[in-house]
């Protein structure tokens, strides 16, 4: 069970946090599916649909930068919060070098990402 600060509920549609925002948490859905998409060139990109269960806004957090990505909600969904005030204190147990190896592969899997988009992998919604 992770730690959850407070949950928030959101109505269909509505977003959660927008590529380029900052934000010191990461997300568990609790109930619902939240849209993960990256704006491109006339539209935005899709890039997964999430369920219960799933976290999200992990990458902002390990590799201290930007949101990466815009979250949506598919429906009526509420999510928790995990908040840095918890995630530090474990993450900070890590070794040094454990740390390094994690906020590596959190940046090439927004670099892949990237990749994906500019290359059409994603369907193009306008």
């Amino acid at each position: 069970m992770l730690p959850i600060a407070t949950s928030e509920t959101y109505q269909d549609g509505q977003i959660i946090f927008e590529e380029g925002s900052h934000g010191d948490w990461i997300y568990a859905i609790e109930s619902g599916a939240v849209e993960l998409s990256k704006a491109v060139k006339g539209g935005r990109a899709v890039i997964v649909v999430l369920q219960s269960g799933d976290v999200f806004g992990e990458i902002a957090f390990l590799a201290r930068i930007p949101r990466t990505a815009t979250a949506r909600a598919v429906g009526e969904t509420t999510v928790g919060l995990i908040d840095r005030a918890f995630l530090d204190p474990e993450y900070n147990k890590l070794s040094q070098y454990f740390q390094v190896i994690l906020r590596t592969l959190s940046l090439r899997l927004k670099r892949a990402t990237e990749l994906l988009v500019e290359n059409n992998i994603y369907k193009v919604d306008s």
